[in-house]
């Protein structure tokens, strides 16, 4: 095969690549993983940096993006702006998008929450007891948790949330 060939081949798959992702299914295409089996969503309460508590059980009726994130972990700061834009884009529709910081110290997190203007409840989870109740090993992890109060999906790791795929998935669990 002669190198012209090999780089309009490239070429044409380069060109496709969004194409063809776009037509994937909006799971795949965030390489989100859906439970084996129907798991309802564990229930907690979780201070807040502004002393009011993060209940789960006040979003009941709702879908819900559970994220657990660090003040100091790059990809959770990476994913965090484009959380609050899909957070504005469907909260009047009824996803709520819930953060739990696991930093050792409260103090780090609201200067990290007035710098990037987040508006959706963050908890604190300091030694990490909900995240590992979630299963968390890693940084960050986000659960997609349905109105009826179950986990639909997990995503290891940042997402671009203000993506097609990621609408799609939130208006897949809003209906």
């Amino acid at each position: 095969m002669n190198f012209a060939r090999v780089v309009l081949g490239l070429c044409v798959v380069a060109v496709l690549a969004p194409t063809i992702a776009a037509a994937q299914d909006s799971f795949k295409a965030l390489d989100l993983i859906k439970p084996a089996r129907p798991q309802t969503a564990k229930d907690f309460v979780a201070p807040s940096p502004d002393g009011k508590p993060v209940k789960l059980a006040d979003y009941r009726g709702k879908a819900i993006l559970l994220n657990f994130w660090a003040t100091w972990c790059p990809p959770c700061r990476e994913e965090m702006p484009a959380m609050e834009r899909l957070f504005q884009r469907y909260k009047d529709k009824g996803l709520m998008v819930l953060a739990v910081s696991v930093d050792s110290d409260i103090v780090v997190v609201p200067p990290f929450v007035k710098q990037n203007k987040l508006t959706f409840p963050i908890g604190h989870d300091p030694k990490m007891a909900l995240a590992e109740r979630y299963g968390v090993r890693a940084l960050p992890s986000s659960f997609f948790i349905n109105r009826q109060g179950n986990l639909s999906a997990l995503a290891i790791g940042p997402r671009a949330w203000d993506t097609k795929p990621a609408y799609a998935v939130v208006e897949s669990l809003l209906k």
